[in-house]
This record gives structure tokens, sequence and C-alpha cells, in this order.
């Protein structure tokens, strides 16, 4: 008896996950955008994470704008 109630749980979730995708709204950015925007939020992770560690005047300066530049790329793709 417990297998028939497994067997129904099991069904009532691949029912639920149809529906989900069903109704899941499309994605609105092609995946080329999608792609570069989650490359530039890496990219501006590890700089973030450089410059908490960067002791030099200099490298800390080139490591801001890096941060500015990504971030000014990342409003434009909006």
């Amino acid at each position: 008896m417990a297998r028939g109630w497994e067997s129904k749980a099991v069904e009532d979730q691949q029912q639920e996950s149809l529906e989900n995708r069903r109704t899941k709204p499309a994605a609105t950015e092609d995946p080329a955008r999608q792609t570069e925007r989650a490359s530039l939020l890496l990219a501006r992770s590890r700089a973030l994470a450089d410059l908490q560690l960067a002791c030099a005047p200099a490298h800390r300066g080139m490591l801001e704008q890096a941060l500015k530049d990504l971030d000014a790329r990342l409003a434009a793709l909006g």
C-alpha cells in the first residue's frame, strides 16, 4: 500500500512541476545578454574582493577605477 501512496505523491510532484513551467514567465533577456551580465557581475565581485585586500595606493586606485567601469557597463545593460 505504501507504494501506491508514494507513486501518487510522485505523480503530483510531476504535475506541479509541469504547471510551474507553463506559468513561468519567459526570459526577457536573450542568453548572450544574460551571459554578459553574469560575467560583469563576476568580474565586479572579484575586483571588490581584491580591493578589500589591496594595500598599495596605485593598486587600490586601479581597482576603484575598474569598479566604476564595471558599474557603468552594468548600468548600460539595464
